[in-house]
């Protein structure tokens, strides 16, 4: 369907097709991934023994990246030149702790108000709400998760990476107790592994309840994390 001139795709419910009034998991995909990437994931949560009633919002980022690159979108454009640069002065290691990405603001903000329209867009007003992402939408999910005051059940962090470093520490108490989920590969080549430990220990000293999953993989979503992200979810939505 379509929401605020974006794409929505949706599955789960009491028909497939996102309807009933049980919990809601929004997951946004990645930069440069198509609007569908993380659809599949949804389908696999559901075969681990998700209850029949929970259903899944994959919202399509706004930003059309090169046609020749197919169905690739982005929450926000990125800077290359500058970030190889970056890793050139820094041993390698990406660090975007203390970057504020342009467009973050403006990509936050439609999240905040799909998240307050779900009712309204799935028909039936959800009984708990879960926000995540992988990679860039993992970043975007978080910066969220801190900045709005609508309440969550939990979030869940796929391969993401610390921005906003000061801002992230100054927002997070607000959520403690918050249940988290995040996977990083230990040989991560995009996002580093250590960015992603050091995002952990923020959230764990802000008091955010964080399951911690490393794999011995890259950037990527391998089946111990569908493993652990499904009992993950199984707990918040029944709690």
């Amino acid at each position: 369907t379509t929401w605020n001139n974006l794409t929505l795709r949706i599955t789960g419910g009491t028909d497939k097709k996102g309807g009933g009034n049980g919990p809601v998991v929004v997951l946004m995909h990645g930069f440069g991934a198509g609007g569908d990437d993380l659809v599949m994931l949804g389908s696999a949560l559901m075969w681990a023994g998700l209850p029949k009633d929970v259903r899944f919002v994959f919202p399509a980022a706004p930003i059309q990246l090169e046609p020749s690159f197919g169905d690739s979108r982005a929450w926000w454009n990125i800077d290359f030149a500058a970030r190889e640069q970056a890793m050139a002065t820094s041993g390698g290691v990406l660090d975007l702790s203390n970057e504020h990405p342009k467009g973050l603001d403006d990509a936050r903000q439609l999240i905040i108000e799909l998240v307050g329209d779900l009712g309204t867009i799935l028909g039936g007003t959800p009984s708990r709400v879960v926000l995540g992402g992988f990679s860039q939408g993992a970043m975007l999910a978080c910066d969220t998760a801190l900045s709005c005051d609508t309440p969550l059940a939990g979030l869940i962090l796929l391969s993401p990476t610390l921005l906003c470093r000061d801002r992230w520490q100054q927002l997070a108490g607000k959520r403690a107790g918050l249940p988290v989920y995040q996977s990083h590969g230990q040989q991560d080549p995009v996002l580093s592994f250590a960015m992603s430990e050091s995002l952990h220990g923020l959230l764990v000293d802000a008091g955010l309840d964080v399951t911690w999953q490393p794999f011995a993989g890259q950037h990527e979503i391998p089946q111990p994390v569908v493993a652990g992200l499904g009992a993950f979810v199984k707990q918040v939505v029944s709690a």
